[in-house]
């Protein structure tokens, strides 16, 4: 918080004009609206101490209660005049994990845009250099599409390449399956957990683009349309992703159980063929009279002889049974 210098934790204040420039306002001291004004938009960190007094003195107390949440889901909801938006994006913060997916919070009406974060989120830092540059939304619903337009974009490489891990993952399964298995459960938590909020973020979007009145032009409608339709397919793609980790967890298993079995057949077949052997000397070697050979300088050669031969023997009976 040390970039934060006013009382209300304000991180950007803009009033965007009709005349297309947004103005950067001092959040201590924030003007009324004007007729010159499209709309204003807050940003607020919600770690703050004066983030959810002011809050709660813009908004009455179920949007309050709900922009200050300690834990949220991507949801949309209409209330009032306005509607509630939570949505999440990958982390893309330096050494954090992107499926350690980041929230935002929105309460948008007529002329306003309230959001609130806890951590950084790319795709805001695009809105506000956006605005910086002189390209700012139009209108609340051009807010909006473009926010999520820009959290989609950002969504995508991240999936992108845990599927090209996946691809490469099923490459090494074909030489080796020594550590795969470690990585195969890494890719599938980490697919789990961005299905968690990306699943119904999509459903939040949806609802969005058909249930929010006149906030949206049809250029708005159908940008929104297009970041579902791009949702889905990460949606699919990460079903994809968990469903070849399944199929390529189930070929190690697989081919662990076949290497265990043919090695337990190996030795199986050695034990079949040194049984007899043992049961030999085992006889010879009791310590009785009467033993064959027990006075013959040569019975030690021919009984290795003889067991050689025997062995021999077997091994070749084992082969013409094909079972080495």
């Amino acid at each position: 918080m040390s970039e934060i210098t006013n009382a209300i934790g304000a991180l950007y204040a803009y009033d965007v004009e009709t005349s297309g420039d947004a103005r950067n306002l001092d959040a201590d001291r924030l003007p009324e609206l004007d007729s010159a004004t499209i709309y204003r938009w807050v940003h607020l960190d919600l770690d703050h101490p004066g983030a959810a007094p002011w809050i709660a003195s813009q908004t009455d107390e179920t949007v309050a209660e709900s922009l200050t949440l300690e834990d949220t889901r991507p949801r949309f909801a209409k209330h009032g005049t306005g509607f509630l938006l939570n949505l999440r994006g990958v982390n893309l913060n330096p050494a954090a994990d992107p499926e350690d997916m980041v929230s935002i919070r929105l309460w948008v009406c007529d002329r306003m845009i309230i959001s609130v974060r806890r951590r950084r989120l790319m795709a805001v830092v695009a809105l506000r250099e956006a605005m910086e540059a002189g390209a700012a939304p139009e209108t609340p619903g051009h807010f909006v599409a473009a926010l999520s337009e820009g959290m989609t974009e950002r969504m995508a490489p991240v999936i992108d390449g845990i599927a090209d891990d996946v691809d490469a993952l099923e490459e090494l399964s074909l030489d080796s399956a020594s550590g795969l298995r470690a990585k195969i459960v890494d890719i599938r938590r980490t697919t789990i957990a961005l299905r968690r909020y990306i699943g119904p973020q999509r459903e939040a979007l949806s609802r969005l683009a058909g249930e929010s009145g006149d906030f949206f032009e049809n250029e708005d409608r159908t940008g929104l349309r297009e970041t579902v339709d791009r949702i889905t397919r990460l949606v699919e793609e990460m079903d994809a992703v968990r469903e070849r980790c399944g199929v390529l967890n189930d070929q190690l298993a697989d081919a662990r159980a076949e290497e265990m079995n043919r090695n337990m057949m190996v030795l199986s077949v050695v034990a079949a063929i040194f049984l007899p052997l043992g049961f030999l000397t085992g006889l010879l070697g009791v310590n009785v009279g009467g033993i064959p050979g027990a006075e013959n300088p040569h019975a030690f050669a021919f009984l290795c002889l003889l067991m050689v031969a025997l062995g021999a023997g077997i091994t070749f009976f084992f082969r013409k049974l094909k079972w080495i």
